[in-house]
């Protein structure tokens, strides 16, 4: 089958790879639908994170279920089925308090840039759609996936609730799932921090209120400004380095909380400046396998799209033009197509 290598920096390929096959009899293989490239990914293609020997690259994925194992008894062959990017047993203590991304059993689900994949834990990761989606309902549910997912996870960990003001860190694909994430979760004000224009334009359509380009300490002023000097109640910070997580704390008032998801790349934090400020952190690899039944609900209603993060689509053959794209912001986020 056809599948997507990383080898090093800026060196992605689509080849030829083994198809996988059931190793447990808790797996399930699926056959993709569609698939995309995350931002995450190009830590890995910036060599921001060490790439030791080649390995197969990508998280996000729906797709049919082609075979499963001897103990799988929640999906079946034939079924659409949408996954997180952690396999978990749906069991553990920890997945019954809500943290699937902190199962006892979790392990990484990988190699999804491909045709087919093999998913571990398939009970507790996988959840089938009510039926067999429309081509154009396959890029709201791909971000189900991961990036929804984790925009969900920003909104729910910062403390969003109803007329809360809330601020966004990063536009990237997860950032503007945070903002609509915010808007369904009531936020009545939700500022972004982006300076591109496609960005803000799909931040503005997603419920974004106010739009601010300064970056650091400036962009901290002019939150206090929109805010009358007090500060933002919730603030979903989305990128992961350290100016990013200082901005957050910076426009958070008194008592207000920080979700991060951004995959963190030298962030240090100041217990004296929490101290002072009584503002909560929480945050980590999103639970997406807990918002999954409400997330496919949603779409399934028709009036929820967050695949508008997809600017760019391309059939996986191209993947490599993905990750070029995305690298050099000339596309949000790419969709990839078997």
């Amino acid at each position: 089958m056809r599948g997507t290598m990383i080898y090093g920096p800026g060196d992605v390929r689509s080849e030829t790879i083994p198809d996988p096959v059931i190793v447990d009899p808790t797996d399930a293989i699926i056959e993709t639908s569609a698939t995309c490239v995350c931002g995450s990914d190009l830590w890995y293609y910036r060599g921001d994170n060490e790439v030791d020997k080649p390995w197969a690259i990508g998280h996000e994925y729906v797709g049919i279920v082609r075979e499963v194992g001897s103990a799988v008894t929640t999906v079946k062959p034939g079924q659409f089925v949408i996954g997180s990017f952690f396999a978990s047993d749906n069991t553990c203590p920890h997945c019954l308090y809500g943290y699937q991304s902190g199962c006892e059993q979790a392990e990484p689900v990988t190699g999804c840039q491909s045709e087919a994949i093999r998913i571990p834990l398939a009970d507790g990761t996988l959840v089938a759609a009510p039926d067999t989606p429309a081509d154009d309902m396959l890029p709201d549910l791909l971000t189900l996936s991961d990036v929804m997912g984790t925009g969900w996870y920003a909104a729910r960990a910062a403390g969003v609730m109803p007329g809360h003001t809330a601020v966004v860190v990063g536009d990237g694909a997860v950032g503007l799932s945070a903002v609509l994430a915010a808007k369904e979760q009531g936020a009545d004000r939700i500022i972004v921090l982006s300076r591109h224009a496609d960005r803000q334009a799909v931040a503005t359509e997603f419920g974004a209120t106010d739009i601010v380009a300064e970056r650091g300490e400036e962009a901290v002023a002019r939150v206090r400004e929109l805010t009358g000097g007090i500060g933002a109640d919730s603030i979903a910070e989305c990128v992961g380095t350290d100016e990013a997580m200082r901005t957050a704390l910076g426009v958070a008032r008194q008592g207000g909380g920080v979700g991060f998801v951004g995959l963190p790349h030298g962030v240090k934090l100041s217990a004296g400046k929490l101290f002072n400020t009584h503002v909560r952190i929480q945050g980590g690899g999103a639970p997406v396998r807990d918002y999954l039944p409400d997330l496919i609900a949603r779409v399934y209603d028709g009036d929820f799209h967050p695949g508008k993060v997809f600017d760019l689509k391309l059939p996986l053959a191209d993947v490599a033009e993905g990750y070029r794209a995305m690298d050099e912001r000339r596309a949000i986020k790419a969709f990839l197509t078997p």
